[in-house]
């Protein structure tokens, strides 16, 4: 069994911290941030501090893989959430039998289990607390990597973290869970190593988002997908925890023209002139319009010339990979890469330190990567789908992921097998490729899939709404 140091006690952190706890190691898990969560979800919402989380109450939404895995391997989680008030629901609820088919066996598996970040968040800290083996410290920042003694030549080992204060900190295997500001490259340079491959660009994207709260603890009823494009924009509605949910509009970043959506009056305006989203607003407002803006596309490659940048140290989640997050798979990819990490843990152990980092690069560019480059190719598409709508010119393009994609989510209204494929992917259960293999989907995709315009306002009518 290993000593173990995770840095950041976010989601993914909290749980690396848990699972590896569970397996019989050591591990102290580091946070820069000193509050603790409060009790209430009021005061989670109002009060807690999070300085080390940019989109801390920006709009979130755990999918069911998040979920699943969460059932399976962190029961205690599931309980918590659900203590919090965390919502379960499952999309093929409520909806018309002549789009669903009616229950069939095995639809549990789109159920869902979200809230706020800052409920889920606090619910997994409760949760996990008292995990033997593991030693949650707060007010505990990391000032850098501990270099040890090389077991690779040419490759130098991390031995442990030195902290804000000067405190040095030993452990076989240091683990960055620090999330999208992940600090690694520059603790690696510091102490010899050569850089990652690094992937960097800025998404594109601009967030306006608002949260509200109903008066009997209900949540508003879905009549489409939580992502919804219209031209130019789409509009996200997320339910929440405890009667809550979240609306955002989601524009091109280089789109100057809508930038009065952090106007309140304005943003309300506008999410009512879409028919499908518009009884979305009937709450009471429990936030301003926040802007999130400048979102990066980031992927890090901790490998070099056939070996990696540092033995004694990985990145998971956000620290490795993050994207846009309007499709909301952040956590669920976190989750995914967690337990591969505890899973290789069993069969490497963190003692064989070149071997462990050359499985983990392994394992994560098998498992996890492709995941990130889904979410990735996606958002691509759909930026340059807004920019020819801006353009005014139709988007083509001949990549067949995306034409089969999109006849995939246009055809899921008139056919149930679509449908529960659209879900598998759009709740990260199964990639869009696996479920248009199957015989006969990308045939009754491509059959049934023609697009219908949603009811919404054009560009010009858009441009009215916004005004200025």
């Amino acid at each position: 069994m290993a000593e173990v140091i995770v840095v950041g006690g976010g989601i993914a952190g909290l749980c690396a911290g848990a699972l590896l706890a569970r397996d019989g190691h050591h591990v102290v898990l580091l946070e820069r941030d000193g509050t603790a969560p409060p009790a209430s979800p009021e005061d989670l919402w109002s009060a807690w501090e999070r300085r080390g989380v940019g989109q801390f109450r920006m709009l979130h939404f755990f999918l069911a893989r998040f979920r699943e895995h969460a059932e399976a391997e962190l029961p205690e989680v599931v309980t918590a959430m659900e203590e919090a008030g965390a919502l379960r629901s499952n999309p093929l609820d409520g909806m018309p039998e002549a789009m669903s088919g009616g229950s069939r066996p095995g639809d549990e598996r789109f159920t869902v289990l979200t809230g706020r970040r800052p409920v889920v968040e606090a619910a997994i800290c409760r949760a996990v607390a008292d995990q033997p083996g593991l030693e949650l410290r707060r007010a505990t920042a990391v000032r850098g990597l501990l270099g040890g003694e090389p077991v690779r030549p040419g490759v130098p080992h991390v031995k442990g973290v030195v902290t804000e204060d000067g405190t040095e900190l030993h452990a076989d295997l240091v683990v960055d869970a620090s999330g999208r500001r992940s600090p690694l490259p520059g603790w690696l340079a510091a102490i010899g190593a050569r850089p990652p491959e690094e992937e960097r660009e800025d998404s594109g994207f601009l967030y306006y988002g608002r949260h509200f709260r109903s008066s009997d603890g209900s949540v508003p009823p879905a009549f489409g997908p939580l992502l919804q494009p219209y031209g130019s924009v789409s509009v996200l509605t997320l339910p929440a925890d405890n009667g809550t949910w979240g609306v955002g509009v989601i524009t091109s970043g280089s789109d100057a023209a809508l930038r009065r959506l952090r106007l309140p009056e304005v943003w309300e305006r506008v999410v009512k002139s879409y028919p499908l989203v518009a009884h979305w607003l009937d709450g009471e407002p429990i936030s301003g319009v926040d802007v999130m803006a400048n979102i990066e596309d980031r992927h890090r490659r901790y490998w070099c010339d056939g070996a990696p940048c540092a033995t004694g140290v990985l990145a998971v989640g956000d620290s490795w990979a993050c994207t846009n997050p309007s499709l909301g798979r952040g956590a669920s990819i976190g989750l995914q890469h967690v337990l591969c990490l505890r899973d290789l843990l069993r069969e490497v152990p963190a003692a064989d330190a070149s071997d462990l980092l050359t499985r983990w690069d392994e394992v994560t560019s098998a498992v996890v990567e492709p995941l990130y480059r889904d979410t990735l190719a996606f958002d691509r598409h759909r930026l340059a789908e807004i920019r020819a709508e801006l353009e005014g010119v139709p988007y083509e393009t001949e990549d067949p992921g995306w034409l089969l994609g999109q006849a995939l989510r246009h055809g899921a209204a008139k056919d149930p097998d679509l449908l529960r494929g659209f879900l598998s992917v759009s709740l990260l259960l199964e990639r869009g490729g696996d479920v248009l293999s199957r015989p006969g989907v990308a045939e009754r995709a491509i059959a049934l899939g023609q697009p219908e315009p949603a009811p919404g306002p054009d560009r010009e009518q858009l441009l009215t709404l916004v005004g200025g």
